[in-house]
């Protein structure tokens, strides 16, 4: 057999996987970047879970009924929210934003987001939903969302996994003090010079969509991330969330349910639907993966409570997968931003475009039509 290998570089249309692009982002990045998107919590038990638990599941296919023809078929996928993307690519977040509008599918800003939530609202033909970090102070939550809300997004994620940062140690390796590199990992940046001009070409990455509470503070990641560990709410409870209802008249989902239970009593206190996860094995080491949550979670709720599942997604047919066993779709966040690593808009474009393609092929080969978990 031939040596296999994934093409390192070149323009990322002509990748064949979401693997290939990954090969092609973590080329071009420097490990500061690198470990920053690829790693997880300490002994990252929770990230392999993500993805063994898709590896797990096996097809059972079925001769077609011909209700419903793949081709006509919602591709069920929402690019996750993900945060400091402009470590990747500069002006990344729109890069993500103008790749969802293409493909037809919502993009989730995060509060972290490196871009301004108005410019985005901006991209033409956008499903544009925005997560929320809860802060101890609700009025910078209110002040928030009103900015939210007249910017035109109908959907909001708020997150309940992520009240202190992970413990990602490999991450935490890299840097000899708080926002001090290690002397090793700057002549590793410097050995990529590509991703030098084009990330810092206009200045560090900052954080406008807070930077009105970080004063002179707010081109400076490491004020930001010391800002954030102060005022991110330190616990979450079902108060702040009704809280969070009571000011927001769109729908709600809340990102981060690690039990069906709390699945039920969000439904309960209103939120139109949940996702299921982990976190993408970032935040609690050994936290349950979303798709081992999912089917007792469904049997938990409302058939009109959404339930998506996020973590460990790299083919389309990880997407069938999880539409089998009950979600109404799928969040990603790994993926698109291998994409954008890779190439920008065009990297993020073609990471969508695969794993449309192969959802919609993984359909005709399973027998599309009665979409049931009889076939998994």
């Amino acid at each position: 057999m031939p040596s296999r290998r994934y093409r390192l570089r070149g323009d990322p249309q002509r990748a064949l996987s979401i693997a290939e692009l990954r090969a092609m982002a973590l080329h071009r990045l420097p490990a500061l970047a690198a470990e920053y998107l690829e790693g997880g919590a300490e002994d990252e038990i929770a990230l392999a879970a993500n993805r063994q638990a898709f590896d797990r599941l096996r097809f059972r296919p079925r001769l077609a009924e011909g209700d419903a023809p793949a081709g006509e078929c919602r591709f069920p996928y929402i690019i996750a929210p993900t945060g400091l993307n402009g470590l990747y690519w500069h002006g990344a977040d729109i890069a993500l934003a103008r790749a969802a509008a293409k493909a037809g599918v919502p993009f989730t800003q995060s509060t972290v987001s490196n871009v301004l939530l108005e410019d985005v609202a901006k991209v033409p033909g956008l499903e544009h939903w925005f997560q929320l970090y809860i802060f101890s102070e609700m009025a910078l939550v209110e002040r928030l969302l009103g900015r939210v809300a007249a910017a035109g997004v109908r959907t909001l994620v708020v997150t309940i996994d992520a009240n202190t940062f992970g413990n990602r140690e490999w991450n935490a390796r890299l840097y000899a003090a708080e926002g001090q590199a290690t002397l090793a990992a700057r002549m590793d940046a410097l050995r990529h010079p590509r991703w030098m001009a084009q990330v810092f070409r206009k200045g560090l990455p900052g954080f406008p969509n807070i930077a009105e509470w970080l004063g002179a503070g707010s081109a400076d990641l490491l004020e930001a991330s010391r800002w954030l560990r102060q005022n991110i709410a330190p616990t979450v409870s079902w108060r702040e969330l009704e809280h969070v209802r009571a000011l927001w008249h769109g729908r709600m989902l809340i990102k981060g349910i690690g039990h069906p239970a709390d699945a039920r009593r969000a439904a309960d206190m209103g939120a139109d639907g949940v996702v299921l996860g982990n976190h993408g094995g970032r935040q609690l080491d050994g936290a349950a993966p979303g798709l081992e949550l999912l089917q007792a979670t469904r049997a938990e709720l409302r058939a009109d409570v959404q339930v998506l599942v996020e973590g460990g997604v790299r083919r389309g047919a990880d997407i069938l997968k999880a539409s089998l066993l009950g979600a109404d779709g799928v969040m990603g966040g790994r993926a698109t931003l291998y994409g954008v690593a890779a190439g920008g808009e065009a990297g993020a474009t073609r990471a969508l475009a695969i794993l449309e393609q192969e959802y919609r092929r993984a359909r005709i080969l399973l027998g599309d039509g009665d979409m049931t978990c009889e076939k998994i």
